[in-house]
């Protein structure tokens, strides 16, 4: 499948209703838990969208486009959501990634965003130069990634309940 802002649009506005409805209500055994030492919960990849919201897309989007001839990206620290938030719940985390996403889309539909413009180049910390059809494709394939890693965080909390069906689920073998 080839770039089109459209259909990267399609994925980045549903991802605030798919969190909603998998993880709001939820007991905080699903939301809280995670794969062990060193891994997210839940909790802790909607506070890690929410700081993207925060400080990355948007940020960078604007930096391609800008006329300034530095077009450095700030590095974006990948793990401040374990400091931040943790006095919120779920649904206040799912209500504010809600409220920025959309605040970021309808920004982003306001830079009237051209073919040409998709080929404008920026300086990322560690990649070097790498354009805006990247970067906003990168937007929406970190949102489906992560949507799978809620998703196998969650199904892992029952691989010790499964049973002999273990053998089946491969969500279960990552």
């Amino acid at each position: 499948m080839n770039f089109e802002l459209s259909k990267s649009l399609e994925i980045l506005a549903r991802t605030p209703q798919v969190l909603d409805a998998l993880l709001n209500g939820l007991s905080k055994e699903w939301i809280e838990n995670n794969e062990g030492e060193n891994t997210w919960s839940p909790f802790d990849i909607v506070g890690h969208l929410i700081f993207g919201e925060k400080t990355d897309w948007m940020v960078r989007i604007k930096t391609i486009l800008s006329e300034s001839e530095n077009r450095l990206f700030e590095p974006f620290d990948r793990f401040a959501q374990l400091t931040e938030n943790q006095e919120k719940t779920i649904s206040e985390l799912i209500h504010e990634f809600k409220e920025l996403r959309k605040r970021n889309l309808n920004e982003l539909n306001t830079l009237n965003i051209t073919s040409n413009d998709l080929n404008r180049t920026g300086i990322h910390p560690e990649f070097g130069e790498v354009n805006l059809k990247q970067l906003i494709s990168t937007w929406a394939v970190h949102d489906l990634g992560h949507l799978a890693q809620i998703s196998r965080v969650m199904a892992k909390q029952y691989k010790n309940e499964v049973g002999p069906w273990i053998d089946y689920l491969g969500v279960l073998k990552k």
